[in-house]
């Protein structure tokens, strides 16, 4: 008997991960970045708050090539 309920527990484990590996990547990271923005947004945020990006800043000595 536990030979049959560990092949059925693997099938729904296997049918679980090829669920989770269809979502295209780009979807993924649209999700992350929606919970981000909505989470820094959030006035009770426990820990250190981020930064603002500045795509400027890494470039603060001028365009050297």
């Amino acid at each position: 008997m536990s030979d049959r309920r560990s092949s059925s527990e693997y099938d729904e484990f296997t049918k679980l991960i090829d669920r989770v590996l269809s979502v295209p990547r780009s979807v993924v990271k649209q999700r992350i970045e929606e919970h981000r923005k909505e989470s820094e947004n959030n006035p009770h945020r426990r820990g250190p708050k981020r930064k603002a990006t500045n795509p400027c800043a890494s470039r603060a000595g001028g365009d050297r090539r």
